[in-house]
């Protein structure tokens, strides 16, 4: 997998996917988001409605070309509007077959209100992993030109 960089595999805030209870977001973030990135050209119905937030090992994102932006996206009620890019990878579970497409969610910082990720931690939309455990690695590729990984 040389063409691919490690992560791992740690908690999240739990709003995108609704786990954390947060009364603003019935059914989370993405449930909430999902209708206007589909009425501008984005269908995330085959990604699972949460972020697998990975953390890079030794390595950081420079981000080049956003396969989609969204600008002044009003989701919420609650919340200004924001944001938001995304841009094509490919994920590989170690011991299986293939890697599967991917998408780096990034709400721009900017325009993000609140749960922040630490440096060097990211999102990603991918379809859901049965028996992926906190601390697991999984293995990074961009495509597309989408972004780089620096080393650190």
């Amino acid at each position: 997998m040389l063409d691919h960089s490690p992560c791992r595999y740690i908690p999240g805030h739990g709003v995108a996917s609704g786990m954390s209870k947060d009364p603003r977001f019935p059914g989370g973030t993405l449930a909430m988001q999902s209708p206007f990135f589909q009425t501008a050209g984005l269908n995330l119905s085959d990604f699972y409605p949460g972020t697998l937030n990975l953390l890079l090992l030794g390595r950081l994102i420079k981000l080049l070309n956003p396969k989609h932006s969204f600008s002044k996206v009003k989701w919420s009620a609650n919340y200004p509007a924001e944001n938001f890019s995304f841009f094509p990878c490919e994920l590989k579970i170690p011991m299986s077959e293939p890697s599967f497409p991917a998408l780096l969610y990034w709400p721009h910082p900017s325009t993000k209100p609140e749960f922040h990720q630490p440096e060097g931690s990211y999102e990603f939309l991918a379809l859901f992993i049965d028996g992926l455990n906190h601390g697991d690695i999984i293995y990074l590729r961009p495509t597309h030109n989408s972004f780089r990984l620096i080393t650190l």
